[in-house]
């Protein structure tokens, strides 16, 4: 009786190319559009800023999707792993940008809120050889408090409901600021443990 011998399992590399990435790839393409369209709009022309409003929300709603994607089928790449938070910040970026071009955000607001982003950017490279930083629950509250502000910026709202955006950004801006320092905190932790 010859012994038996267990095939092993065939591990097959993740295209680059796949569902998740190009929707990442599709969210990156949406910027320029959606700057396009703010740009016209002015901030001033309800067809058009209902326009660009309805072109952040799709874009954005594209991140949950294709971060649901990787993971439910396994296409999670190291392309996607770099492109997705790029193209996250990139179109959050520009909106928050051009709302404080329009006088619509005041610009200390826009400015806090990339320099945490670059800040948590840098944080993870810092730290990329002894870990990574996932994302947090509070991370993941922030981005959807400014998604929301964002659109209700965007969305052409008469001046009382227009009011609630503030406090909307308000409540993005302190959420902002605390996962901040907790990102800062758990990189100073995986540095100090390696």
């Amino acid at each position: 009786m010859s012994p038996t011998t267990e095939a092993s399992p065939v591990v097959t590399a993740v295209p680059v190319v796949n569902p998740a990435n190009a929707l990442t790839a599709l969210r990156l393409v949406l910027v320029p559009v959606f700057v396009a369209l703010v740009i016209v709009s002015q901030m001033d022309r309800p067809g058009w800023q209902i326009v660009a409003c309805l072109t952040f929300a799709f874009a954005s709603a594209t991140d949950v999707v294709d971060g649901w994607i990787a993971r439910r089928f396994s296409l999670v790449t190291a392309v996607g792993k770099v492109a997705d938070p790029i193209a996250d910040k990139a179109l959050t970026g520009a909106a928050l940008l051009l709302l404080s071009w329009y006088g619509d955000l005041s610009w200390w607001v826009t400015g806090l809120i990339l320099a945490r982003e670059v800040g948590v950017t840098a944080l993870r490279f810092w730290v990329i050889r002894h870990g990574v930083i996932a994302a947090s629950r509070g991370g993941k509250l922030k981005t959807a408090l400014q998604i929301v502000a964002i659109v209700w910026y965007l969305w052409p709202l008469p001046d009382p409901l227009a009011a609630v955006g503030g406090w909307i950004m308000a409540a993005a801006v302190v959420v902002t600021v605390v996962t901040g320092f907790d990102y800062a905190l758990r990189a100073w932790r995986l540095r100090r443990r390696r």
